[in-house]
């Protein structure tokens, strides 16, 4: 995932300068010289390899590392693994001098978000997890598929966990203007199924090739562009909740406005009394999976 969002990085010219950062040098230099024969062909950007001390004067630090899930295995199930990595990796690089933004996209994300900001001592703002980006972006195509129409002419969401209890805000959906709920009933996507097919994306790819990569890593180029761009855009991302909904001290996805200086305002949608539900019940599962987390600490 590191190396492919390195990649996307560098076609969007993002940044004069990307480095990447693995225990195994060899193979962080390797990916690196790879991309650069890439940028030689597309943009003209400074990719090489390092190690923290390089990244304490960057704006922005993307963590990728992290355990990674095998066949139908929950991103949850991975949360005290990837725990030690990202604790490991934060340490590293604020005993460096980093004090940019953090963008986490390893899972379970929402946890490790936590995580991040817990050991790196930074404010909410600056610690942004991936979280339901490319859930929502599945969702859109979900629901541009069974109804004929762009992807870009639909405006819908999935909030809560990056995982298997996200909620489909599909009272909020939107073709072209149109609320999803007021389509015809023969025409009307099924909301349960809807919901179903997005969160059985990812362990679909995973099972055909091991790992996701390309939509995450497009994810990731997202946010960075919201940020460098100072761009005010609404992005459903993983931030620290202060009250939303009841919920507080929690990592979890809803959409929010991202500026230079991270998250700029947390949006609370106007959701169905069954979305509200889910929504916390998504929260309360989080919690619970955190206090465990806690007590392994």
């Amino acid at each position: 995932m590191g190396a492919t969002t390195a990649y996307a990085l560098m076609l969007r010219a993002l940044f004069r300068e990307i480095i990447l950062i693995d225990r195994d040098e060899a193979l962080a230099e390797a990916e690196a010289m790879d991309i650069s024969d890439a940028g030689v062909l597309a943009r003209p950007t400074h990719v090489r390899s390092g190690n923290f001390a390089d990244a304490a004067s960057a704006r922005i630090a993307v963590l990728t590392a992290g355990a990674a899930t095998h066949g139908s295995e929950s991103r949850l199930s991975v949360t005290a693994r990837s725990a030690d990595i990202v604790q490991s990796c934060i340490r590293d690089l604020v005993a460096a001098g980093f004090d940019g933004l953090l963008i986490v996209a390893a899972n379970s994300v929402d946890l490790m978000a936590w995580v991040a900001k817990d050991v790196s001592g930074f404010p909410g703002h600056r610690v942004i997890g991936t979280g339901t980006l490319l859930d929502s972006s599945r969702l859109q195509q979900t629901i541009a598929a069974r109804l004929n129409v762009a992807a870009s002419s639909v405006d819908a969401l999935m909030i809560g966990e990056h995982g298997d209890s996200s909620v489909a805000a599909l009272s909020i959906a939107r073709i072209g203007g149109v609320a999803l709920e007021s389509i015809e009933a023969g025409t009307r996507p099924n909301a349960a199924d809807l919901a179903e097919e997005v969160r059985g994306a990812a362990y679909k790819i995973i099972e055909g090739k091991g790992y996701t990569s390309f939509g995450v890593a497009t994810a990731i180029v997202r946010i960075c562009e919201a940020i460098v761009r100072d761009e005010h855009a609404v992005v459903p991302v993983s931030t620290l909740l202060t009250g939303q909904y009841g919920i507080t001290d929690l990592y979890l996805s809803l959409p929010c406005i991202l500026g230079e200086t991270g998250v700029e305002r947390v949006l609370t949608p106007h959701l169905s009394q069954s979305e509200t539900a889910a929504l916390i019940a998504s929260a309360n599962m989080l919690r619970t999976a955190k206090h465990a987390l806690d007590r392994g600490a």
